[in-house]
């Protein structure tokens, strides 16, 4: 076991300055998150990052931005720059419901307290210290900067917005994942460069004056994207413009884009490729603590690390492509895993802490199976602009082989101090049925079979999302008929290992493509399955996805036809409602509905048998009170006759 002093944490106050030795520093990180020193948190990452390019760097985290602003001031002006997360959510969605409504907690904070971050953290964030330390540059990230990279559509403002460089006024984004252009700019800085004046690194945005000459034109291709202005006019003109941002993000090799807003151009410069295997494992090898700063011990634990705490991520990236989905706009469609004996590694220290019981809750990633999983043909990859590997088919260049994710599982399992390993991330079912996925059928029965029989936690989440093939199609998601398949696998191999572990299935209302009667569709459909459905969500538009693009235009960006949506809170309502058909409240209005479109049959499926469910289970319940009240009788009437009894004697 290993004990920590407070100096093996990057410091957050000026007294952890002074154990150092410490009179200032070189980058100050301002973040909405509570601190812990794990590679599952950004600006833990960053921290590390830039401590091991050889900079002194501390971390502020979750400052009071409504007070004399004290917490911003503490460690004085840095000699590089300040750098701004939001945290690893985006601020809006961690703050409210797809209805609005604010929460109560914040998983991201010690005691999952809410109310220790603004909205729009990086905005509000940038701006303070733009106030207090106009000369010093600003460089924003993570997930909440880097989607709003470009003019956006505000799901809680109801309207679109300009890029957040533009908003916050910060000097330079690094969108995506961080670590290869960070580096890069630690490295120029190193060399004597200052922020504002970096404007080759890749993933980066920056902006100049609106009719000042583009710097480095000659090292990309550029791609003029309709202005801020245009899109505020005609949505068709802001539509448009995400096909070319989507297909720029996810090319090996992009073009940069451009966009005029106000006096400024925005200047997007074209991603990293991925991250090779060495570059990611020396990202999740940097000397992390894995715990929560001593400052939290007393405030209670933070929701999100305790989830997290026992738990691998094996690679990053999806290339499934959903179109309610950030993920590919973040961490891009191309996966980058880790290596065996990284991963490994990391399970050493897993099961080294002092509060391991023997359990790993997840062997994952953004979805579960798809470590290794990568291009046959490298130079194909390189030329795809398609923003999906796996929709409308797998591609045929893709390497589906689960061979490696069945034998890393193997190995971890196999470890003495590890009791069992869950895979607790979501799997892609499709890539686990050969009528879908065609190639390397032999891989997946022994994947299934090791997932069932020793990965499992009782129950196993899937995410098929919807039933209807008209709005699964505007979602990038296969047709059902998949789903029914795995099932019956699944089910095969539970039978084979004598266990009983339940699919948990989500799924989505209110997503653009879909109508109440594909609502009803998927109630009568699951239920027939024997669904009760859990885990259920009405649709979030968030910035940077096609289905945002949808709900706020009406229009699909690749096609630029109209698309309904479901947008006002009646139709919300009349879509979530679907779900729970089983409950009484919900009976009438979801009978009058389906009549009202035509479709009693689809009532009679839905409700008919319920009703006679709920008869019998009123008739169980009166035949059990009514037995009840029998037994009392007979109890009080033997009570009397012994009573009685005793009275003659």
């Amino acid at each position: 076991m290993q004990h920590h002093k407070l100096t093996d944490w990057l410091p957050i106050t000026k007294k952890e300055l002074d154990l150092r030795g410490w009179e200032e520093l070189d980058v100050v990180l301002i973040s909405g998150d509570a601190y812990v020193d794990h590679p599952a948190f950004g600006a833990a990452v960053i921290g590390r990052i830039i401590e091991s390019e050889g900079f002194k760097v501390g971390i502020v985290p979750q400052p009071n931005w409504q007070d004399d602003l004290r917490d911003f001031k503490k460690f004085g002006k840095p000699k590089m720059f300040f750098g701004v997360t939001s945290g690893c959510m985006d601020t809006m969605v961690n703050h409210y419901t797809a209805a609005r409504r604010k929460r109560s907690t914040d998983a991201y904070t010690a005691g999952g307290k809410a109310g220790f971050r603004p909205d729009y953290a990086v905005r509000t964030y940038t701006k303070i210290l733009k106030e207090l330390y106009p000369d010093v540059p600003v460089l924003i990230g993570g997930i909440e900067a880097s989607l709003r990279r470009v003019t956006h559509y505000d799901y809680w403002e109801d309207k679109l917005l300009p890029n957040i460089l533009e908003q916050s006024g910060a000097d330079m984004l690094v969108y995506g994942m961080g670590e290869m252009p960070l580096r890069a700019i630690m490295q120029m800085l190193k060399a004597g460069y200052n922020l504002k004046d970096i404007t080759h690194v890749p993933q980066t945005a920056f902006q100049r004056g609106r009719h000042d000459d583009l710097p480095n034109a000659d090292l990309w291709k550029v791609r003029s994207l309709h202005s801020h202005e245009k899109c505020m006019r005609d949505k068709k003109a802001f539509a448009a413009n995400f096909k070319h941002v989507e297909q720029e993000s996810n090319q090996v090799k992009a073009d940069r884009l451009t966009q005029a807003v106000g006096d400024h151009n925005l200047i997007v410069n074209p991603p990293y490729p991925p991250m090779t295997e060495e570059e990611i494992d020396g990202s999740f090898d940097l000397p992390y603590t894995r715990l929560p700063h001593p400052k939290y011990n007393k405030r209670g634990a933070i929701p999100a690390y305790e989830m997290i705490k026992f738990s691998i991520n094996m690679h990053r990236g999806c290339f499934g492509g959903c179109s309610f989905c950030t993920i590919s706009a973040h961490q891009g469609k191309f996966v980058s895993s880790r290596s065996e004996e990284s991963i490994l590694k990391e399970v050493d220290k897993v099961t080294s802490m002092p509060d391991f019981k023997g359990y790993i809750s997840d062997l994952g990633g953004p979805s579960a199976n798809m470590y290794k999983l990568k291009g046959k043909v490298q130079e194909i990859c390189d030329r795809c602009v398609s923003p999906s590997c796996i929709h409308p088919v797998v591609c045929s260049n893709l390497d589906t082989d689960h061979t490696p994710m069945t034998e890393i599982y193997k190995k971890v399992d196999a470890h003495p101090k590890v009791k069992k390993a869950f895979v607790g991330s979501g799997i892609r079912y499709d890539l686990l049925v050969p009528s879908y996925n065609k190639d390397h059928n032999d891989s997946i029965e022994p994947y299934i079979d090791q997932l069932v029989s020793r990965h499992i936690s009782g129950r196993l989440k899937v995410a098929p999302e919807h039933t209807s093939d008209a709005t699964l199609k505007v979602m990038r998601k296969p047709s059902f008929k998949h789903f029914h398949e795995f099932k019956k696998f699944y089910d095969k191999a539970n039978k084979k290992h004598n266990l009983n572990q339940p699919l948990i299935p989500y799924f989505i209302s209110s997503h653009p493509g879909c109508e109440d009667q594909d609502m009803a569709n998927l109630a009568v459909e699951t239920k027939d399955m024997g669904f009760r459905l859990e885990q259920v969500q009405d649709f979030t538009p968030t910035p940077m996805t096609v289905a945002t693009i949808i709900y706020y235009t009406g229009l699909h960006p690749y096609t630029l036809r109209p698309v309904y949506t479901a947008k006002t809170d009646k139709q919300k309502k009349n879509q979530h409602m679907f779900f729970f058909w089983y409950k009484k409240e919900n009976q009438r209005r979801i009978k009058d509905k389906l009549v009202n479109l035509g479709r009693g049959d689809l009532a009679a499926r839905l409700l008919e048998p319920a009703k006679r469910e709920m008869k019998k289970q009123v008739i169980s319940s009166q035949s059990k009170k009514f037995r009840a009240e029998e037994v009392t009788k007979k109890e009080f009437s033997k009570n009397k006759k012994t009573k009685n009894r005793r009275k003659k004697r």
